[in-house]
C-alpha cells in the first residue's frame, strides 16, 4: 500500500491494525490464528500495529512480539500508557505522572522485544496532572531515543493544542465512525487539520456492529465487554441495527460490504482506522476498503444513514461534558 503521513513526518499504512481484540474485551480468542493474522497482516501492507499496555493488560504487547519480533523492522508499533498498572496485572487509576510514563514506556519495550516504539500515546488525560507535565516527560523518550513520536487519546481540542505546544503531536486516537462522530462535532477534527497532527480512528466500525457479523447479542461471548454497553442492550441494540441496514443498501449498490464502505467513510474524511480482527477473512475485507472511491455525494448519503439523533445510547456509558477529555 502506498503510505500515509500523520504529523510529525510519521508514516503508516493508509488502513493499520488494532490489535486489542487478540486479548481482552471481546472473549476468548485463538493465538494461533492471532498470530497468523497479524503476519498476514504486515504481508498485505497493513503495517501500522496498535496496542496498549492495558490490553490484557500487557498480554497483546506480549503476544505482538511474539508473532512480530522477528520482523520488527517492517512495522510502525504503537502503544499506549496511563491507566496505572502494577506488573503483576494489579490496575490503578489514570496516572500521568512523569514518573508512571516512563516507568510504563520501558516497560512496553521489554513486553514489545524492541528498543524504540514509533508511536506512543497518553491513552487517557489524567485530570490530576497538567498535560504539559505528561508530553513533556513523553518528549524526554524522544530525546533519549526510546519513542520516535508521541501522541494522545480521546483528548479535547483544547488539550490537543497545549500538548502540540510542548511537543509536536504525530497523532491523536478517539472513537470515530459512521455511529461515532463526536471528534467532528466537538472541534478535535479541526484542530488536528489546523496544526497538522493525524487523525487514528479506533473503533471505526462501531464495535463490530457495522460489518453485519453481530445480527443478535447472542452473537457475542458471554463475557464480552460489549454486552455491557449502552448501545448493546436490547432495546437499543434493535434500534441502531436498523440503522445498520441503510448502511448495508448503499454498500450493495457500491458493490462492496458494509464494512468496507463504512472504512472508506473514514478514510475520505482523513482518518487513518485501525479496525480489529482475529480471523484473516476479516482482514482481507478491511484491506478492501482502500479501494473504494466514494463521491460527495456518497459519503453525504452514508452521514445521512445514521443521524445522530437516532443512534440509540451512548458509546461507551462514559458521561462528559461535549468537547472535554475522556
Amino acid at each position: 500500500m502506498e503510505l500515509t503521513t500523520l504529523g510529525d513526518g510519521l508514516q503508516v499504512s493508509p488502513i493499520g491494525f488494532g490489535a486489542m481484540g487478540m486479548s481482552a474485551y471481546y472473549g476468548p480468542s485463538d493465538e494461533a490464528e492471532s498470530i497468523a493474522t497479524l503476519r498476514h497482516a504486515v504481508d498485505n501492507g497493513v503495517t501500522f500495529i496498535d496496542t496498549a499496555e492495558a490490553y490484557g493488560p500487557f498480554e497483546n504487547e506480549k503476544l505482538i512480539h511474539r508473532a512480530l519480533g522477528a520482523r520488527r523492522h517492517e512495522v510502525t508499533l504503537a502503544t499506549k500508557a496511563s491507566t496505572e498498572t502494577d506488573d503483576d496485572g494489579t490496575v490503578h487509576g489514570r496516572n500521568g505522572t512523569p514518573a508512571y510514563i516512563r516507568r510504563a514506556a520501558e516497560r512496553s519495550l521489554r513486553h514489545l522485544g524492541t528498543d524504540v516504539i514509533d508511536l506512543y500515546y497518553l491513552h487517557r488525560v489524567d485530570p490530576a496532572v497538567p498535560i504539559e507535565d505528561s508530553v513533556g516527560a513523553m518528549s524526554e523518550l524522544v530525546r533519549e531515543g526510546k519513542v520516535r513520536h508521541i501522541g494522545l487519546s480521546e483528548a479535547s481540542a483544547a488539550t490537543i493544542r497545549r500538548a502540540h505546544a510542548v511537543h509536536p503531536l504525530a497523532a491523536v486516537q478517539s472513537e470515530f465512525s459512521l455511529f461515532s462522530r463526536d471528534v467532528l462535532q466537538n472541534g478535535e477534527k479541526a484542530v488536528l487539520d489546523e496544526l497538522g497532527i493525524g487523525l487514528v480512528a479506533f473503533s471505526p466500525l462501531g464495535r463490530g456492529v457495522l460489518t453485519g457479523g453481530i445480527r443478535s447479542l447472542d452473537d457475542l461471548a458471554p463475557d464480552d465487554a460489549r454486552r455491557g454497553l449502552p448501545r448493546f442492550q436490547p432495546a437499543a441494540f434493535a434500534a441502531n441495527l436498523a440503522l445498520v441496514d441503510r448502511v448495508h443498501t448503499l454498500a450493495t449498490e457500491k458493490g462492496v460490504s458494509a464494512a468496507q464502505i463504512a472504512l472508506a467513510w473514514l478514510l475520505a474524511e482523513g482518518a487513518v482506522p485501525i479496525p480489529g480482527t482475529r480471523s484473516r477473512g476479516r482482514l482481507d475485507e478491511n484491506i478492501g476498503s482502500v479501494d473504494v472511491v466514494l463521491t460527495v455525494d456518497d459519503r453525504h448519503r452514508l452521514s445521512d444513514a445514521i443521524p445522530d439523533g437516532e443512534i440509540a445510547g451512548h458509546r461507551d456509558g462514559v458521561t462528559v461534558a461535549p468537547g472535554a477529555d475522556r
